[in-house]
């Protein structure tokens, strides 16, 4: 008898991670994802979603149908593969630290991770972020204050090999007190600078 129970309470589970599967999973696949499309218009995860999966053209917590807008630009799919440059970033020295201490602003911009959906286009972001690199290289701390939640002027230490290439080769290049220029990360917009 026990062996009978054991068999139709797995049966019984099962049964119900494939219902949570097909009936769940697709919206929270398509909400998990969004971020990864970074760089997209604000409507374009959804429309990506409804193609993938299914959807009837809204998403789960939209209000009203999906508009597509196209396909996706390609320039988020590099960030923080490349510099600015869109030259991939050199190999680091075999003189440069293992592990720094460094501070921060955050200027995101939408379809970067973390940032909402009505954040900021990415060419504004860039603008933004260049004009606070500039502040940076004077007063580090106005330069927190004025960027974008998540922004600190010590986040601690960080060793290499953490980070994606062209922040850690602009992070860790950088002399002690120095002040990188903006590079675009998956979170968005960075400008660090290395305390020690």
């Amino acid at each position: 008898m026990q062996r009978s129970t054991a068999v139709i309470y797995t049966l019984f589970f099962a049964g119900a991670l494939a219902f949570v599967i097909t009936n769940g999973g697709s919206k929270g696949r398509g909400a998990a994802s969004a971020p990864a499309d970074a760089g997209a218009d604000a409507a374009a995860p959804p429309a990506t979603t409804a193609a993938v999966d299914g959807d009837a053209g809204t998403d789960a917590g939209a209000e009203g149908p999906v508009q597509e807008s196209g396909p996706e630009p390609a320039a988020r799919s590099d960030a923080g593969v490349t510099l600015l440059s869109g030259e991939a970033p050199p190999a680091l020295p075999g003189e440069a630290p293992k592990k720094v201490r460094f501070g921060v602003v955050l200027v995101q911009y939408r379809g970067a991770q973390g940032a909402a959906l009505t954040a900021r286009p990415k060419d504004a972001a860039l603008a933004l972020a260049r004009e606070l690199a500039e502040v940076a290289k004077t007063d580090f701390k106005a330069a927190v204050d004025k960027g974008d939640k998540g922004s600190t002027d010590d986040l601690g230490y960080i060793p290499r090999g953490v980070l994606e290439p062209a922040p850690e080769y602009e992070l860790f290049s950088l002399p002690k007190g120095g002040v990188s220029g903006p590079v675009d990360t998956p979170r968005g917009f960075w400008i660090a600078r290395r305390i020690e």
